[in-house]
């Protein structure tokens, strides 16, 4: 039902029944390596192009979720969906291969935790029993459409991040055991007039306050209503102004534990990945890999995933427009088995 203005609460619980997380071989180089079902060892998945092989990451994850819960593709309701590639074209083809009936999303790196409210909501509403969320990104071919191609070589300055090669993918159920998802607040799309395409981190971290804001005050809970609140990817500049600007609005964010997905994935003393990680695969990969299982083991009984989302495009950029950005938050807690 809706709560507030802006934010949703699912009384009836869904359950997230199943996930798995995909990812690549510089991705399982990382601190969080062992919570990921697939490492590939090679980059290019054995296609021809990144953008096919982005495809195979998705395709490999709603897969492998959909095993882990324990069902068949063909008992799935609806695929909920996006990523970064014109027309989200990795999700929808994807969705082809899959032939689950499919709502394509975009909300840029916020699409995972939008795939998973809207997922839920149509669980909530008994107009599903089981719905698939994910979402994927892959670094060669973001960095090649947003940025500069990798072969090119660029330098690139410190607030720029590194696009996580990874898929996330959740099967939600109105039955079974596991995590629930309790609510969810839909944020709004917020513009501080940056225009710098490596500089997300500034750009999303006004977004990620506002939508932490609304959340606090639809629901009427402080932040230590949670153990944890992770962010999608502001990475190490985003973080430190949603930091600043979390103090400024008086939010006692000192009641829990705050971290970013974007500076959880990847080892900062060797990989070498400017302000940290990006890309609508990071909070993807986080979420479904290590803070679920964390959940599991009971380390986490509550916890807000606000995943971030620049709204630029090629297009956008080119009509120097400058970058619109969005954060949707989502609660999880531990069912009644964990």
């Amino acid at each position: 039902m809706l709560k507030g203005h802006q934010s949703w609460v699912f009384e009836n619980k869904p359950v997230i029944l199943g996930t798995a997380t995909v990812v690549g071989p510089f991705e399982g180089r990382g601190p969080l390596a062992k919570d990921f079902s697939i490492i590939h060892g090679d980059s290019m998945l054995e296609e021809k192009s990144w953008e096919k092989a982005e495809k195979v990451l998705i395709e490999e994850a709603a897969k492998l979720a959909i095993e882990n819960a324990g069902l068949t593709k063909e008992q799935v309701q609806f695929y909920i969906g996006g990523d970064l590639m014109n027309q989200i074209i990795s999700s929808s083809f994807a969705a082809r291969t899959l032939s689950i009936p499919f709502l394509g999303v975009f909300g840029a790196c916020s699409t995972s935790m939008e795939s998973l409210a809207l997922a839920a909501m149509i669980v909530n509403s008994k107009s599903a029993h089981y719905a698939l969320a994910g979402t994927c990104s892959h670094n060669a071919s973001v960095e090649k459409q947003f940025r500069y191609p990798t072969e090119y070589g660029s330098q690139k300055p410190p607030t720029a991040q590194y696009t996580v090669t990874g898929a996330g993918a959740a099967i939600v159920s109105d039955k079974g055991e596991g995590p629930v998802v309790t609510s969810a607040t839909i944020g709004r799309v917020i513009d501080m007039g940056i225009t710098d395409p490596f500089n997300m981190g500034a750009a999303m971290a006004p977004a990620a306050v506002d939508t932490m804001e609304a959340h606090f005050r639809d629901l009427n809970i402080q932040p230590g209503h949670y153990d944890l609140i992770v962010t999608g990817d502001l990475s190490k500049v985003g973080y430190e102004i949603a930091c600043e600007l979390l103090k400024k609005h008086k939010i006692p964010m000192q009641q829990t534990e705050y971290k970013d997905c974007g500076m959880m994935i990847y080892d900062y003393d060797t990989q070498m990945v400017q302000s940290g990680a990006s890309g609508c695969g990071c909070s993807a990969v986080v979420t479904y890999g290590h803070l679920i299982n964390r959940m599991r083991k009971g380390e986490i009984k509550r916890m807000l995933v606000v995943a971030t989302g620049a709204l630029l495009s090629p297009l956008s950029f080119q009509q120097g427009e400058t970058i619109p950005c969005i954060a949707h938050a989502v609660s999880i807690e531990a069912g009644r088995d964990m």
